[in-house]
């Protein structure tokens, strides 16, 4: 067995269960109902991460490199204060946009990080309202505060009009903001690339079609050299005897 081999048997079920998962936070923290079902749920689920993670980095061939690249992961398995970084699993469902055919590296990039922000406001949301909600002089106390607040944060803009009072909630504001940054990053990068791709495309075209120009002009004088040489042809043979 090999890491790959062991990627590609598991990938499905991860993210299924990562789904599951999301579901079941969701509905503790929106619903408020089946506490005790939702923990075991996330719980159950989130050994099931550790193991994927145990056995991954015993299969990796760098392990130091793998241990390096996924320190994320370790964060999020290793600190249950930090459950709802757990959720971050979810992105990997997106690495199916990755197969997409027919689609343009810049789109595929473009559609990953859409689909990636929007996730991470919605998990944003979540974990804020989890962590707020009945903490004294706190602000977010419902989910469309919260949805609110993520979007704020994650676009920069920060109007003030609510704020994480807890510790925990700071961190996830900090990530968010993290995010934010690296949005505006890729957004710029993809559109500086388009633009130049767009100005290359149109030099090579103006230069297709002088060179294509060019081409007609030199078989236009050609064709004119042509002519001017029968005529003297035909002028000399008039003047002869």
């Amino acid at each position: 067995m090999t890491l790959n081999k062991w990627r590609r048997a598991t990938e499905w079920f991860m993210m299924a269960l990562a789904l599951v998962f999301l579901f079941a936070y969701s509905w503790e923290v929106l619903a408020r109902t089946h506490i005790v079902l939702c923990e075991t749920v996330i719980n159950i689920i989130w050994m099931a991460f550790i193991v994927d993670y145990v056995v991954s980095i015993l299969l990796a061939k760098d392990k130091k490199a793998w241990f390096k690249e996924n320190l994320l992961m370790l964060v999020s398995i290793a600190l249950p204060i930090f459950r709802p970084l757990r959720l971050l699993r979810l992105v990997a469902v997106l690495n199916v946009l990755n197969r997409t055919g027919g689609m343009a590296v810049r789109g595929r990039i473009t559609l990953y990080t859409c689909c990636s922000v929007t996730l991470l406001m919605y998990i944003g949301a979540l974990a804020e309202l989890d962590v707020e909600r009945g903490v004294p002089g706190a602000s977010i106390t419902d989910f469309g505060e919260a949805i609110w607040w993520s979007f704020v944060t994650v676009t920069t803009v920060g109007y003030g009009d609510l704020s994480p009072v807890t510790w925990q909630g700071r961190s996830i504001a900090i990530g968010l903001m993290i995010t934010g940054v690296a949005l505006i990053g890729i957004v710029t990068a993809t559109l500086a690339s388009w633009i130049v791709d767009r100005v290359r495309d149109e030099t090579d075209k103006r230069a297709d079609e002088a060179e294509s120009e060019t081409e007609q002009l030199r078989h236009n004088v050609r064709e004119l050299t042509d002519t001017v040489n029968q005529l003297r042809d035909d002028i000399a043979r008039l003047r002869r005897p």
